[in-house]
């Protein structure tokens, strides 16, 4: 059981991760940034967590998403500002990913501390999620206060760069899957929120379209991410009240049409105005 649970988290999260790639490419950082950060990998990770765990391994995974949606959104803070100060590199692009990686490496680690301090001291890990759920809104809206531009690619992403971009989601899941069931339930949800897939959209796009498609699609993805911690809060009560289908489609359903579509509609009709 928990064999295939791991397994179909990690093929689903690795198919997806190559649509939101192609997404961006086709229709631009707005549409393929917003749209294409709707919840996704986070559905069959938290269903593979949910039938390989008890509530309380649920929910402590599930509270974690919100902060790690936010150290992702620092991530991509780093793709629109390093850029520029790297031109002088041999390699701007390599000294871009090592920066966003470091960044998100020493932020994990903090959050991972901060977490376990504070349900020690007896934060619940509702409080926990809401709490990074709030910071990351903060930082969502400060990323796409100024409008930027957002446009598409003009050459096709490489299939090889497309196949291991799902391969690392597909890892990335699949680990946080089995980190849950070994009861590291805090490991396992920072697991879940690597950015295999905003790491592996950055490098493809910038390797086919140059550095400004991936900077244009930096912000909407922050703020599209957001959509992905209200799923983790609303599938801490979904999934053990309804089961992984109908409670997984719940969330998916409240965190859609309450955040990524309202979102969408506020980009696109803030981008035509300037």
């Amino acid at each position: 059981m928990l064999a295939a649970s791991i397994f179909l988290s990690a093929v689903l999260a690795g198919v997806i991760a190559v649509f939101v790639t192609l997404a961006i490419e086709r229709w631009g950082g707005l549409t393929g940034g917003l749209l294409g950060t709707m919840p996704s990998t986070i559905v069959p990770a938290a269903a593979g967590i949910y039938a390989a765990g008890d509530a309380v391994v649920l929910n402590q995974s599930l509270a974690i998403i919100p902060l790690g949606m936010l150290i992702n959104g620092i991530f991509l803070g780093v793709w629109i500002f390093a850029p520029s100060r790297f031109e002088r590199f041999k390699s701007p692009l390599l000294m871009t990913t090592l920066s966003a990686l470091t960044v998100w490496c020493l932020c994990g680690i903090l959050m991972l501390f901060g977490v376990d301090f504070a349900l020690g001291s007896g934060w619940s890990a509702v409080e926990i999620g809401i709490f990074g759920f709030v910071l990351l809104i903060v930082l969502a809206i400060s990323m796409n206060w100024k409008v930027q531009p957002t446009p598409k690619g003009r050459h096709p992403v490489a299939r090889r760069v497309l196949l291991i971009r799902g391969s690392a989601a597909a890892s990335a899941i699949g680990a946080a899957v089995w980190l849950s069931s070994q009861g590291q339930p805090l490991v396992a949800g920072l697991a879940a929120v690597f950015p295999a897939i905003f790491l592996t959209s950055m490098v493809a796009l910038w390797h086919a379209q140059g550095p400004t498609v991936p900077q244009g699609a930096a912000g909407p993805m922050t703020l599209g991410g957001v959509s992905v911690a209200i799923y983790a809060l609303v599938a801490m009560y979904s999934l053990p009240a309804l089961g992984a289908v109908l409670g997984s489609f719940i969330a998916w359903c409240i965190s859609v049409l309450g955040w990524s579509l309202p979102a969408y509609l506020v980009l696109r009709k803030r981008l035509t105005f300037n």
